[in-house]
């Protein structure tokens, strides 16, 4: 059933987004989500569960046998909060553990840039988010600037000023070379806590990302359909018609007209996909026909959707 007008029962969208299994990125984005929406004792819980799931190599959040090698880091922002809140040496720890897993541990290429996973030498945009943010909330703001520019180097076209989704390393060659929606968003919005966060003395790493993030929202505002939504690879209509990627793009926009780095102007684009998406929240709290879990080939739900939609509305 589809919502037509403002859907304002956040209660339902976090008790939604509780309920659904995750894995370790899903637990990550699910924690930031209640760490922006103010939540401390509910993240903290979930560090708590992301640590009890540490791989004895410090990958936080494991379930089952997962390959990934930044999407474990994704929660690190939120553990190092957690960390603050309840000052307990175990949450440290697995700080800790995850640090030396990142910074010493992980399979990386020639100039120190992570690798998405562990079996090929294979960079994704999605890693945008997953590692670099959480390392500068860390305290590491030149490995994470290191991190940030080694996949953008990669995977930002500057022509069409857009990321594509999979470049393998050894091959050089783009194991996927889409504009998928949802990996710009991802991109956009690990940028824009990096803009949020980075220390004056990278001022330059700064200016590149706010330059980056700029042409990448208007490159997608170019192909945005008619309603506010994108297809889920931007510049293919025969894709299907998906929901994440507005959601992210608006929580980027409107953190950057917060911050002063994006024009105010570009507010009312945000507003206008927040509405579009307000339409897709079921009674129940479910984000419907986001890029949907476990195989994010078609339309459905999934806790990233339920956790960019809590992050959008934190903006507001």
């Amino acid at each position: 059933m589809e919502n037509t007008g403002q859907y304002r029962d956040l209660a339902k969208v976090k008790t939604a987004l509780l309920s659904m299994q995750r894995y370790s990125w899903e637990q990550g984005v699910c924690a930031q989500a209640f760490l922006e929406s103010g939540d401390m004792d509910v993240v903290t819980a979930l560090c708590y569960e992301a640590v009890n799931r540490q791989t004895p190599d410090g990958r936080l959040a494991n379930i089952g046998e997962q390959r990934a090698v930044t999407d474990p880091m994704a929660i690190l922002e939120a553990l190092v909060k957690a960390y603050e809140y309840t000052g307990d040496p175990t949450l440290r720890e697995g700080m800790q553990k995850a640090l030396s897993w990142a910074l010493e541990k992980a399979p990386r290429g020639a100039d120190g840039v992570l690798y998405h996973v562990d079996d090929a030498p294979q960079f994704w945009v999605d890693s945008l988010y997953m590692l670099p943010p959480p390392l500068l909330s860390a305290g590491y703001a030149e490995e994470a600037v290191l991190q940030a520019d080694g996949y953008i180097e990669r995977l930002f076209d500057p022509e069409k000023h857009l990321f594509r989704h999979i470049w393998d390393e050894e091959q050089r060659v783009f194991i996927r070379d889409a504009f998928w929606g949802v990996g710009n968003g991802w991109a956009v919005s690990g940028l824009a806590r990096l803009i949020d966060g980075l220390p004056a003395h990278l001022c330059k790493a700064r200016e590149k990302y706010i330059r980056v993030v700029s042409q990448t929202i208007t490159a997608c505002l170019a192909v945005q359909r008619g309603d506010g939504l994108f297809h889920d690879v931007l510049d293919r209509p025969d894709t299907f018609i998906e929901v994440n990627c507005p959601q992210m793009l608006a929580y980027t926009i409107k953190r950057g007209v917060k911050g002063g780095w994006l024009p105010g102007a570009l507010a009312a684009e945000a507003d206008r996909m927040r509405r579009a998406v307000h339409r897709q929240v079921t009674p129940h709290g479910f984000v419907q026909n986001v890029c949907g879990a476990p195989a994010f080939d078609k339309p459905g739900i999934a806790p990233e959707g339920q956790a960019f939609f809590l992050l959008m509305e934190s903006m507001y």
